[in-house]
C-alpha cells in the first residue's frame, strides 16, 4: 500500500525511490510492527483482563505456575494484527508469495483463536478436539502447498536442498513437494505451539528464526546473490523479507509484555500462526533443513512429547519428569528464567549455524 504510494510519488519527487529498496522496507516493517504492538498492546491486555480471558493452569505441573492462573491469554492476536497491517503497508501486494504466507498465517491463527476462545470463554478445557484442529490445519496446509507447487516456474523451486553442499539437491516432483510442504507447515506450527509454555520461551526463538529466514529470502530473491552463493534463484521470494521483518518487530514488542512475569500469554492464536508462517517461508525459499536446524528447540520440544507419549503407552513409564522438555528441567530444579534464557542461547547458536550455510557450501 505505502509502496504503491511511494512509487507514484517517485514520479514527482525522486527521493521516494528509496522505498523501492527491499532492505529498507524490511527494516521499516520491523519498526512499524514494533510501534503498532506497543501502541495497541496495553489496551488489548486491559480488554482481555476485563473480559476475564485468563489462562487455565495444570495442577500437575510445576507449582510455581499456579500463580499464573488468570493471566490474560490470546495475546497472539496482537502479533497477528501487527504482522498483517505492517505487511499490507510495506510489502508488494502483487507478489503471490506474500499472499500465500498471509493466508497461512491468518488461517492457522483462526484455528488457534477458535481453540483459545472455547477454552477461556466457553470454559471448555478441551477447546477444539484434536481431530477437528488437525483437519483444518491440514486443509490450510495442503491448500498452501498446492498453490506454491503449481505456481512455480523453475524446477529448482521444488527441489529438496541439502545445506553445506553446493550440488546436493533432490527433485521432489509435484506430489513429493506438496507432501513435504504440508508436513513442514503443520509440523512447525504445532512445534512452536508445544514450545509456548513459559514466559517468553517461544517468542524469542521465533524472532531469531524469522529474522534469519528473512536473510535467506533476500538471497533467494536476488539473482546476483543467489548465483554467487549457489542458491536457487526464486523470483519474488525476496519480498518475504518484509514479512520476516514484521514477525521480528511484532515478536519483540510482544516479548515486552510476555517477559517474566508475563502480563499476557500468546495462546494458540499466536503460536500456531507464527509456526505456520515460519514453515511456509522456509519452504518457499527452499530451506527446510535449515529451518530444522535453526528451530532445534522447537524440534526437541516436540520430540520430547512424542517420546513421552510413546514410552508411556508401550511401557507404562515416562522418560521425562514432564513433557514438553522445558517442564522437565523446571521439575529438576531450574528456575523458569534459567530455562528460558538457556533455550534462547541454544537457539542463537543454532541460528548462527543455519546462517553459516549461506557460505559454507
Amino acid at each position: 500500500m505505502l509502496l504503491e504510494l511511494a512509487q507514484w510519488l517517485e514520479q514527482h519527487v525522486r527521493a521516494f525511490n528509496v522505498f523501492s529498496y527491499l532492505t529498507l522496507r524490511a527494516v521499516l516493517a520491523c519498526l512499524t510492527a514494533l510501534v503498532i504492538s506497543f501502541v495497541v498492546g496495553p489496551g488489548l491486555i486491559r480488554k482481555l483482563a476485563a473480559y476475564k480471558i485468563g489462562q487455565a493452569v495444570r495442577d500437575d505441573g510445576p507449582q510455581s505456575h499456579l500463580a499464573k492462573a488468570g493471566t490474560p491469554t490470546m495475546g497472539g492476536a496482537l502479533i497477528l494484527v501487527s504482522i498483517i497491517v505492517t505487511t499490507l503497508l510495506w510489502a508488494d501486494l502483487q507478489n503471490r508469495f506474500v499472499w500465500v504466507v498471509l493466508f497461512v498465517t491468518v488461517g492457522f491463527g483462526a484455528v488457534g483463536w477458535t481453540d483459545d476462545y472455547r477454552k477461556v470463554v466457553h470454559r471448555n478445557p478441551k477447546g477444539l478436539s484434536a481431530r477437528v484442529k488437525f483437519f483444518w490445519q491440514s486443509v490450510i496446509g495442503l491448500t498452501a502447498a498446492m498453490v506454491i507447487a503449481f505456481s512455480t516456474n523453475l524446477p529448482a523451486q521444488t527441489e529438496f536442498i541439502v545445506p553445506f553442499f553446493k550440488q546436493v539437491t533432490y527433485p521432489l516432483g509435484a506430489i513429493g513437494f506438496v507432501t513435504m510442504t504440508y508436513f513442514v507447515i503443520v509440523g512447525t506450527s504445532n512445534a512452536v505451539n508445544l514450545t509456548d509454555g513459559l514466559d517468553g520461551l517461544a517468542i524469542m526463538p521465533t524472532v531469531m528464526v524469522g529474522s534469519a529466514l528473512g536473510v535467506f529470502a533476500y538471497v533467494a530473491g536476488n539473482a546476483v546473490f543467489a548465483k554467487y552463493l549457489a542458491f536457487p534463484y526464486i523470483p519474488g521470494a525476496g519480498e518475504l523479507a518484509v514479512i520476516c521483518g514484521a514477525i521480528a518487530g511484532a515478536g519483540l514488542a510482544f516479548l515486552w509484555f510476555n517477559a517474566y512475569p508475563a502480563e499476557v500469554f500468546m495462546g494458540d492464536v499466536g503460536a500456531l500462526a507464527l509456526g505456520a508462517a515460519l514453515g511456509t517461508i522456509a519452504v518457499i525459499v527452499r530451506q527446510e533443513i535449515v529451518l530444522f536446524i535453526m528451530g532445534g528447540v522447537f524440534v526437541v520440544e516436540t520430540l520430547s512429547v512424542m517420546l513421552q507419549v510413546a514410552s508411556f503407552k508401550l511401557t507404562g513409564k515416562r522418560i521425562f519428569r514432564m513433557a514438553p522438555l522445558h517442564h522437565h528441567y523446571e521439575l529438576k530444579g531450574w528456575k523458569e528464567n534459567q530455562v528460558v534464557v538457556r533455550f534462547w542461547i541454544i537457539t542463537m547458536m543454532l541460528v548462527l549455524i543455519g546462517l553459516s550455510t549461506l557460505k559454507l557450501r
